[in-house]
C-alpha cells in the first residue's frame, strides 16, 4: 500500500460524458470530502477540442488539490494540456510507446482486464500501475470478473501497484481492500445525487 496507514487509496474515474458547467463543482466536492490520489479523465468522445477543454477544466480542479490527473488513451494530449500521464486500455501493448513519448516522469497506467500475463508484461515495461476489473458482476462486455484470487496473488507476488475497478460495492471493497493499492471508483458515485457522500460511504469500507 502507498499511504501511511496501509489502506488503499482512491483513484477516481470521471463519467464518459461530463457537463463542464456542473461537473467541475461536483468533482471539487468529492476531492474536498476525502483524500484522492488520482483522477482519470475517461471521456468517450474523440473530439479533440472537447477533450482539451475538459482536460483544462479538470486540471484547474485537481492541481490546486495536489491530485494527479491522467487521461484515458490519448497520449498526445498529455503534454499539450499539462496532464500527469495516460491510462491505456489495451493491456501491455501500448506501454512501451507511451513511456517513450512521455518520458520517465509521467504516469503510465494500463488496464489489463483479468489477465495476469498482461499485467506482468506491463510491469516489465515500466508501467506505474496496472488495473484489473471489473470486480463486480456486470452484463457489459463478456461478463468476466477480476476475482479476489487475482488481487491476492498480485499483492503477494508483484510490486507494481494495482487498481481494483468496476461495479464495486461496499462488500466487494471490504473483501479486496487488504489486497489492492487503489480502488478505481466512478459510476458507483456519479450516478448518485450526492457523489461526495457516496464516495465517503464507499471509503468507509476500505477500513
Amino acid at each position: 500500500m502507498t499511504d501511511a496507514e496501509d489502506f488503499p487509496q482512491i483513484y477516481l474515474i470521471t463519467p464518459t460524458e461530463i457537463d463542464l458547467m456542473t461537473y467541475p463543482d461536483r468533482l471539487a466536492a468529492c476531492l474536498d470530502a476525502v483524500p484522492v490520489a488520482c483522477l482519470r479523465m475517461a471521456l468517450a468522445t474523440r473530439d479533440e477540442d472537447r477533450l482539451g477543454r475538459a482536460a483544462d477544466a479538470l486540471r484547474a480542479v485537481t492541481e490546486t488539490r495536489d491530485v494527479a490527473l491522467v487521461i484515458e488513451r490519448h497520449t498526445g494530449l498529455v503534454a499539450r494540456h499539462g496532464l500527469d500521464g495516460v491510462h491505456l486500455l489495451d493491456g501491455s501493448r501500448g506501454v512501451a510507446a507511451a513511456r517513450k513519448t512521455l518520458g520517465e516522469d509521467a504516469i503510465v497506467g494500463a488496464y489489463c482486464a483479468q489477465s495476469r500475463h498482461d499485467g506482468m508484461t506491463a510491469g516489465e515495461l515500466n508501467v506505474d500501475y496496472v488495473s484489473f476489473g471489473p470486480v463486480g458482476q456486470t452484463a457489459l462486455d463478456d461478463g468476466a470478473r477480476a476475482e479476489l484470487e487475482l488481487f491476492d496473488w498480485w499483492s503477494q507476488m508483484i510490486e507494481v501497484p494495482v487498481v481494483a475497478e468496476g461495479a464495486l460495492d461496499a462488500a466487494l471493497i471490504a473483501q479486496i481492500a487488504p489486497h489492492t493499492d487503489f480502488f478505481g471508483i466512478g459510476d458507483e458515485i456519479w450516478s448518485q445525487d450526492d457523489a461526495a457522500a457516496a464516495l465517503r460511504t464507499l471509503q468507509a469500507a476500505f477500513r
